[in-house]
């Protein structure tokens, strides 16, 4: 690659430069994360990119973004938002409020926040899917703050902390199956090699949140005096079909028609079902919006050589074993920070990565490791990340409030870098 033409990759890197620009400075002009629509910022980020490049007549630039949305996993994850969108419109506030007085019955109120990190955990691991499972334990999160005087911020971190666990470890995720078909490994390889980094991340939020449990100021006690485990169903349906790994779409389909079946036998009406679907859908349309444009932008920075000058740069700078596994967890970090997507992400970062493996001597499980764990690290902190978005949308605070308390990205990281470390300190004693 010739200097003028680093030199036109780097220059593609506009749009998003102009996209964090508007986003970020509207956020600090008016004090408001959300001041300026999402959806605003990366149309205006598009403009850009069609306006470069003047060789590349504009009918070309459609096919190439036309290309980025015909992918696979782009219209996989519309469905999966619809989906859990339309699951957690139909059950709502009955079907959070239900689960809510079942943790209530059998823990203290003060522990809400660290048993809805378990749960997240647990049904992100299932779902395979961050947003669905935010979509699912969000307003279960608002319920019990309601009710018992809990930092809402605290529970609403906590599940979207939760959600990102499960995102880079269940078998169904997307990242997952993408993370080692492009590095030719296997999935149980690959589980093994995130978990042993994912646990002490995990126990380490656990350990935060008793502590700051413990030190809560007067929290309301309260013992449900009925519980509707008729609503529990379709959760618990939806549980064990990922947990036997059964594909997504049809655990998903299961759960909405348990839960429309379950909601008529308990006297709901046929059109409010039909509604609260419709409303359950429309609530994702944002989120699907935002993924659209992302795609589109990606594309054609990708198209304008702007990744390649990003990819060569990361590969310049580290060195050795250890430098490998930090350039491989920087690159697919910095394409996450770019597109907004750690699918996206990874999908873009997996060819340069494993010629970093290759390279530098980071087996392929290790590889596909990094990329699923630094893209969930990212994605959960993004504040205009799909994750975070549907946080704030379905409970209304505002980034600032919650950032201070998602825990286990920071420690996922900090654990990351640990086990990446230690094996060449042990070699260089060694020797």
């Amino acid at each position: 690659m010739s200097e003028q033409t680093k030199q036109k990759g780097w220059w593609a890197l506009l749009p998003m430069a102009v996209f964090l620009c508007i986003y970020i400075g509207a956020s600090v002009l008016f004090n408001d994360f959300y001041a300026m629509s999402v959806v605003v910022a990366f149309s205006i980020a598009l403009l850009v990119a069609c306006l470069q490049n003047p060789s590349l007549k504009f009918e070309n630039k459609l096919s190439v973004m036309a290309q980025g949305l015909a992918d696979k996993n782009v219209v996989t994850m519309i469905l999966i938002f619809l989906g859990a969108g339309i699951f957690a419109g139909i059950l709502g506030n009955e079907g959070a409020g239900a689960v809510a007085d079942l943790f209530l019955s059998v823990i203290p109120a003060r522990f809400s926040p660290l048993v809805l990190f378990v749960v997240a955990c647990f049904v992100s691991t299932a779902l395979g899917t961050s947003c669905g499972t935010i979509l699912v334990i969000a307003p279960i999160a608002v319920v019990l703050a309601q009710t018992t005087g809990v930092s809402l911020p605290i529970c609403v971190a906590t599940v979207l902390g939760g959600a990102m666990f499960g995102d880079n470890l269940s078998f169904i995720s997307d990242t997952t199956i993408v993370a080692t078909s492009t590095q030719g490994c296997k999935m149980k390889d690959k589980f093994k090699e995130n978990f042993f980094i994912a646990l002490p991340a995990c126990i380490a939020t656990l350990a935060v949140l008793f502590v700051l449990a413990l030190n809560f100021d007067a929290v309301n006690d309260y013992l449900p005096q009925t519980i509707n485990l008729w609503l529990l169903i379709p959760y618990v349906l939806v549980i064990i079909g990922g947990v036997v790994g059964i594909n997504v779409f049809i655990v998903l389909i299961g759960g909405i028609v348990s839960a429309i079946i379950i909601k008529l036998a308990l006297g709901a009406k046929l059109i409010e079902v039909v509604a609260s679907m419709g409303d359950g859908a429309s609530g994702m349309f944002e989120v699907i919006l935002v993924t659209i444009l992302v795609t589109m932008l990606s594309q054609l920075m990708k198209e304008y050589g702007g990744f390649d000058a990003l990819l060569t740069a990361v590969k310049k700078v580290f060195k050795g074993n250890v430098g490998g596994q930090l350039g491989i967890g920087l690159l697919v970090s910095l394409m996450n920070v770019a597109t907004a997507n750690n699918t996206v992400a990874i999908v873009l970062s997996a060819p340069i990565a494993k010629s970093i493996s290759i390279e530098y001597g980071v087996s392929n499980t290790k590889t596909a490791s990094l990329l699923d764990i630094f893209a969930s690290i990212v994605q959960g902190l993004l504040p205009y990340g799909a994750q975070m978005i549907t946080a704030v949308t379905l409970t209304s605070v505002s980034v600032g409030e919650i950032f201070p308390f998602i825990f286990y990205p920071y420690f996922l990281a900090l654990s990351s870098i640990i086990f990446m470390t230690i094996p060449s300190l042990f070699k260089k004693k060694s020797a």
